[in-house]
């Protein structure tokens, strides 16, 4: 089987209007529906409550910035006419976030050089374990036969991406693992995770929207349950909140009308503004 070079001129390149945040996913590390379950949830027709694994598309002003690679990667971009992918973005190593690395193995014939990869030490050296393949000395046998990457690492300092200031925020994903969320103007961008550290509010003041994990109805071990992503969003007091990384046991439509004014779960395909 061989790989073509896809053809420049035919190719869809749509990429997010500037200063435009699209939730890709917004679902749990199993998405939902989830594989055997009959609940209301999974086997509801409104297509909120259809959500693929966690991730957001950014327009920066020198291209499309993708947060996180899911194993639905694929079917995201494809989603949302997303034809190009400038650089990626990881706030951590698990493979809800990760693994749908390899479809970024089409990007370097569009952008004429390797996808950027901006991330923490552990997230490279996880990415360099999973995807061994794509670091060998090997000569290749066709273009495109594995994903070409270049890393870029970062810290709990502010950085330039694509023309824009990114704010890392240091979360806690449970008692024993560390990720990273991100502030990107007056949005910030907060998934896995049940705790921020009194630094880390600190940089999450003068919100217009707050992104934040909201996995269910009961307390779980390493993310917000929905009651204490309430609470945690009334200390911070971002103008709006829209949450993320929902399980099945929240049915979009009903959840919302028990949530506080200016808090709602957000949904896949969501479309929000930041400056």
């Amino acid at each position: 089987m061989s790989t073509t070079r896809p053809n420049r001129s035919t190719s869809n390149q749509n990429v997010p209007s500037p200063n435009q945040l699209i939730f890709l996913g917004t679902g749990t590390s199993v998405g939902v529906p989830t594989i055997g379950c009959g609940c209301d949830v999974c086997t509801s027709s409104d297509p909120k409550n259809q959500r693929t694994r966690c991730s957001i598309a950014l327009g920066m002003p020198e291209g499309t910035l993708l947060v996180d690679t899911t194993p639905d990667l694929r079917m995201q971009l494809l989603r949302e006419k997303i034809g190009l992918v400038h650089a990626v973005l990881y706030t951590h190593e698990h493979a809800d976030h990760l693994f749908g690395l390899d479809d970024l193995r089409i990007m370097p014939f569009h952008l004429g050089h390797p996808v950027p990869l901006y991330c923490e030490d552990r997230v490279e050296k996880r990415i360099r374990h999973s995807f061994d393949y794509a670091f060998t000395n090997h000569t290749l046998t066709h273009p495109g036969a594995v994903p070409q990457l270049r890393f870029h690492r970062i810290d709990e300092q502010p950085c330039k991406i694509l023309g824009s200031q990114v704010t890392p925020i240091r979360l806690l994903h449970g008692p024993r693992f560390q990720v990273l969320g991100f502030r990107f103007g007056n949005i910030a961008y907060c998934t896995d995770t049940n705790e921020i550290p009194a630094k880390s509010l600190r940089l999450l003041r003068n919100l217009d929207v707050l992104i934040l994990d909201a996995l269910r109805p009961r307390p779980h071990p390493t993310h917000f349950s929905l009651d204490e992503a309430v609470t945690m969003a009334k200390q911070i007091q971002a103008r709006q909140t829209y949450f993320t990384h929902i399980g099945h046991e929240l049915d979009h439509t009903k959840t919302n009308a028990q949530l506080p004014k200016q808090m709602e779960l957000a949904f896949d395909g969501l479309k929000l503004s930041f400056h």
